[in-house]
């Protein structure tokens, strides 16, 4: 089963929980991947630039969790893993409103964790540090930014995508039934670096 939803729009994601719960019965692990960046410096940015990275990564994470919390809350029991950054521990120029709302994701995670573990419902994040993907691949791409990056990682690289699987299939599984509340950071050392 495929469907297409939108983190900005709730009828559709109330519309995805129905449809899940209605062909499966429950829903027991929800992953939440939404995010946009507007690279740009911060005295020049619109309020409407602003407000849509925002409303994205941190509203529509909410929405996100909140519409599939109240299903696990009545079935009593899930698991969910929203999507962090490594600028939700560090600042990078001129990602400010990124920055921000990927920083208020793992402060949700962890409140909704705090909150929905009474419900046997886990709730946790992974962080991310610099993958190629279409949000990025034009920067990354850029020789300077690439041996910037290169040169700050201690594993002198870019992840592959497939190198989140192993952290998104242990937070989805019954080995991380003791985890909440965590924000696991697949970056390749580059937080451990410092100076």
């Amino acid at each position: 089963m495929r469907l297409s939803s939108d983190v900005q729009d709730r009828a559709s994601l109330d519309a995805l929980c129905q449809e899940v719960v209605l062909v499966f019965g429950q829903v027991d692990i929800l992953v939440v991947t939404s995010g946009t960046l507007k690279k740009a410096p911060t005295a020049e940015l619109s309020d409407e630039d602003w407000e849509r990275v925002i409303d994205i990564n941190l509203n529509g994470t909410f929405r996100a969790n909140q519409i599939f919390g109240r299903q696990m809350i009545k079935q009593q029991s899930g698991c969910i893993i929203n999507t962090c950054s490594l600028t939700s521990f560090v600042s990078l120029l001129e990602v400010a409103p990124y920055a921000a709302s990927k920083a208020g994701v793992l402060l949700l995670t962890e409140s909704l964790a705090n909150e929905w573990a009474q419900h046997n419902i886990r709730v946790n994040a992974i962080a991310p540090g610099f993958f190629r993907t279409p949000l990025n691949a034009h920067v990354l791409d850029l020789p300077e930014r690439k041996a910037a990056i290169s040169g700050r990682t201690p594993m002198g690289r870019v992840g592959r995508v497939e190198e989140l699987v192993g952290a998104a299939i242990f937070l989805a599984s019954p080995a991380s039934s003791f985890v909440t509340g965590e924000t696991i950071v697949v970056d390749g050392g580059f937080l451990a670096r410092g100076i």
